[in-house]
């Protein structure tokens, strides 16, 4: 990893906190059980929510909970919507959220069956557009009867990893964000955000790590709450990879209770 604040430790994490690093034992995280198939104590559908003039499709998962819950908005990868993304808007939802991924390619038709297409389709997706339909769908889950409307994070993994932090910089509403290996916004906008913030990045990365030194002077700059980790002996993409099973359960395992601790209280 390169920038200010990196380390590479041993069998450990690399934790940031407004540019200050703290070494934790990757033991200290309790592994978690990874996405899989649906079960009995969760419902998902598919569901239409307006956008505008437009209408985007999304997959939404509800927990199974007498008390109203946190939503969690899912950002896919640049691949669209993907078994990957249904399976993990599943496991939020098993771990007490309702959570919803929008088909950010609605627009566009909906996801094609090619990564390749999938992949130029969303390098001509409009910046406002997305933000449209993210609005949308953060209203949407609001509305819901099951939802805690006052506490509502979002999570993007990759190309959605840096819409999840673009879009902390445009919603003030956010309780929190989170950023699977995606690139952060421009400085300056990282001002407006109001959310408290988690990143999980790979050690392999070089690319999306480049970019964590700047990340880390403007969160000190302006004071912001953006906690990241660099899990060790990975790269791009480990949590849908799971090249290493036990980093991917310690790094949904951190995820799951930033969320709890950010937006269940």
């Amino acid at each position: 990893m390169a920038g200010e604040g990196a380390v590479r430790p041993t069998g450990g994490l690399a934790v940031s906190v407004l540019g200050a690093v703290v070494l934790v034992a990757a033991t200290e995280l309790p592994t978690a059980r990874p996405p899989d198939r649906l079960s009995a104590d969760v419902h998902a559908e598919y569901v239409k929510i307006p956008s505008g003039r437009d209408t985007i499709t999304a997959y939404l998962a509800y927990p199974e909970r007498k008390d109203r819950a946190p939503a969690v908005v899912v950002i896919h990868e640049i691949f669209g919507m993907s078994d990957f993304i249904r399976q993990t808007t599943e496991q939020l939802a098993r771990d007490g959220f309702v959570a919803i991924a929008p088909d950010l390619l609605s627009r566009r038709g909906g996801t094609p069956a090619s990564p390749d297409d999938a992949r130029k389709l969303i390098a001509g997706l409009n910046a406002d557009s997305i933000t449209r339909d993210l609005d949308a769908t953060a209203a949407y889950v609001k509305r819901l009867k099951a939802v805690r409307p006052d506490r509502v994070g979002v999570i993007g993994f990759c190309w959605g990893g840096g819409q999840s932090f673009r879009y902390a910089t445009n919603n003030p509403s956010l309780r929190a964000f989170v950023v699977c290996y995606g690139q952060g916004p421009e400085a300056l906008s990282i001002a407006r955000i109001r959310a408290a913030g988690l990143g999980v990045y790979a050690e392999n990365d070089a690319r999306i790590d480049a970019g964590l030194s700047d990340v880390d002077a403007a969160v000190r700059t302006y004071r912001k709450s953006y906690h990241y980790t660099v899990y060790p002996g990975v790269g791009h993409g480990f949590l849908r990879t799971r090249e290493k099973p036990e980093v991917a359960d310690s790094a949904w395992k951190a995820v799951v209770g930033f969320f709890r601790e950010t937006l269940e209280r």
